[in-house]
């Protein structure tokens, strides 16, 4: 087993904290997505050169083995040599064309061998953009206006999603977002995530008017936290007894917890799905999609508009293509970087015994600093934020780099070997020593 690195009392981040300075001057709090800025762990955050394999290289000339894996859809680990020839090679017949190609509809066909339920979809440039769309379309669909969304379940940034949401908006207390006027959020109904009964009552009072429920089917955004065992197919069920679409909501789940997703590992298929940058290889892309009578409502088919002049630019589609592929060819992929979140956990729960909660599942997982089972939102936000924040600090000076959030999750991808394992579990255990 690996020897626990001595702590780099050397370690300069001089260059990370003048960028940083800089970068204040011209970027809002220095940064162009809130949980960079490490608020919630009281530093400066690291700035990225590089990257590969299941490392990352600072500007100071620090290396990390990377738990963050660009939020998820690194999943070969980094610059994986396949996926950069094919982009290169790409890259010289023209960045973008605004055009059609071949290789929206070969990524769409890969897309929809994988995941059945999405018939037909739609690329995007987002995660965001696309459960945006797909709320849009869910209510065309069905005539009707209200969704359900769950407490502490994040959907992207736009106006009528960004009410009790989770991830960095947790961390930076805020749970709505100035900017946002009143009328566009009022169609917005709350739900508590694991608890059937506040979706009943949603219903029964207002199921008429609900076009759908979004859900994350694992829900990523506030900690990794698993569905209970029949919530998903309660879902399912209710939806369909008042005539309202389920939209899985798999930007984080989407070919992470298996070449099907979330709805391939539960079993249940929901109306709608939507996938973020994994299917681009990391790239900006998106997409959304479900029965073809429901993407019928899509423009230019049908009356719900939606357009974008990136969408499935030729560049993403190359990476996303190679990507699925070889996730395709190699499914011993995902026994292998389950098998490493395992260890993972059980090191965890093997040093900090009951006094955390550590929740994974596939190659997901989360350490939440709080001796209750972690299972909705008021038993994740009982975690200690600083006691996290000071397990970060820790890590990050031994060269484990993780998420700077208690509610984000932590990605294993399979780039990263048993010594890496090994080596992070040694590390995990000097903490509080």
């Amino acid at each position: 087993m690996a020897a626990v690195p001595e702590m780099r009392r050397n370690m300069q981040y001089t260059e990370s904290e003048r960028l940083f300075e800089a970068s204040k001057k011209c970027i809002p709090g220095g940064v162009n997505s809130p949980v960079r800025a490490y608020q919630a762990v009281h530093r400066t955050p690291v700035f990225v050169e590089r990257a590969s394999g299941s490392h990352i290289y600072d500007v100071d000339g620090n290396a990390y083995i990377d738990y963050v894996c660009s939020w998820g859809p690194c999943i070969l680990g980094h610059a994986y040599l396949r996926v950069i020839k094919a982009v290169q090679a790409a890259c010289e017949n023209g960045l973008t064309y605004g055009a059609p190609t071949g290789k929206e509809l070969k990524l769409a066909e890969l897309i929809r061998s994988c995941i059945p339920s999405m018939e037909v979809s739609r690329l995007v440039s987002s995660g965001t953009e696309a459960t945006m769309s797909a709320i849009r379309v869910a209510r065309g669909f069905t005539g009707r206006d209200k969704v359900v969304k769950f407490r502490g379940c994040y959907h992207g940034h736009s106006d009528g999603l960004l009410v009790k949401a989770g991830s960095g908006a947790l961390t930076q207390s805020v749970p709505d977002s100035k900017g946002v006027p009143a009328d566009y959020t009022k169609n917005t109904l709350v739900a508590e995530y694991n608890q059937p009964d506040s979706v009943q009552k949603l219903f029964e009072t207002q199921g008429k008017e609900i076009a759908a429920i979004i859900v994350e089917p694992v829900a990523a955004n506030m900690g990794v936290v698993l569905p209970e065992p029949g919530f998903l197919e309660f879902l399912r069920k209710i939806t369909e007894d008042y005539g309202a679409l389920l939209i899985f909501d798999e930007v984080i789940t989407g070919f992470r917890l298996g070449i099907g997703g979330a709805q391939g590992y539960f079993h249940v298929t929901p109306d709608l799905t939507t996938l973020g940058k994994i299917i681009g290889g990391g790239m900006p892309v998106g997409a959304y999609g479900g029965r073809k009578e429901i993407m019928d409502m899509v423009a230019p088919v049908g009356p719900v508009y939606q357009a974008g002049t990136l969408s499935g630019n030729p560049i993403a589609t190359t990476a996303g293509i190679e990507t699925l592929t070889i996730l395709k060819e190699t499914p011993e992929i995902y026994t292998q970087i389950e098998a490493s979140a395992r260890t993972l956990a059980e090191g965890m729960r093997g040093h900090f015994g009951e006094s955390v909660c550590v929740n994974q599942i596939g190659s997901l997982m989360s350490i939440f600093f709080t001796a209750q089972k972690v299972k909705d939102y008021e038993t994740a936000t009982s975690s200690d934020i600083s006691r996290y924040a000071d397990y970060f600090n820790y890590m990050l000076d031994h060269q484990i780099y993780l998420a700077p959030s208690q509610f984000e999750a932590m990605f294993v991808s399979a780039a990263h070997t048993a010594e890496d394992i090994a080596q992070t579990c040694e590390v995990l255990r000097g903490y509080g020593r």
